[in-house]
């Protein structure tokens, strides 16, 4: 798994504290330091870690949160009022299967990004706010991740561009 360790640990945990589900306590407690063992998490308790799109020339990294399991792939961005521009959220699936995602209780427009086995989008749908309409991958998905909205538009991101990750060793079920 990728660490975020150093100085960048503290940027990048602020940086994900507009992510916290509304409601969240507003002195919770401050996130461990980026020197202590484990990984590194989100105020909302979920690991952390890179995914980087490599489109074309260009190589975009988001500080991501990792819904890892079945609640929280469940739970996904709702009721979640914000999302920054270098944020996201990784879906694995851990065995290519056809996925389907809504927006039931998500007050947030995103790019609902398909990534396919061979770690290349597949597909990106819009998520619209509150619908309850499924969008679909286009074939079997190893992951799905989730940016601000537009934003795979807004920086080139398309269908056929490589995803970089990496999951923690155990993760998988």
């Amino acid at each position: 798994m990728v660490r975020i360790t150093g100085l960048a640990a503290p940027l990048v945990l602020a940086a994900l504290a507009a992510c916290s589900p509304v409601g969240a306590a507003q002195d919770a407690p401050p996130a461990p330091a980026a020197d202590m063992a484990g990984p590194a998490v989100s105020e909302a308790g979920l690991q952390l870690t890179e995914v980087t799109i490599l489109s074309g020339e260009e190589r975009h990294t988001f500080a991501t949160e990792l819904a890892l399991t079945n609640e929280q792939q469940a739970k996904g961005m709702m009721f979640r009022t914000e999302m920054g521009d270098d944020e996201g959220m990784l879906f694995p699936s851990y065995t290519p299967q056809a996925r389907s995602f809504w927006m039931k209780n998500t007050p947030l427009p995103l790019d609902i990004i398909f990534i396919g086995p061979s770690r290349r989008i597949t597909n990106i749908e819009a998520g619209v706010p509150y619908s309850t309409d499924s969008v679909f991958s286009d074939g079997p998905a190893l992951a799905v991740f989730e940016i601000r909205g537009g934003l795979s538009e807004e920086l080139g991101i398309q269908a056929g561009d490589m995803v970089e990750f990496e999951l923690p060793e155990d993760a998988a079920p």
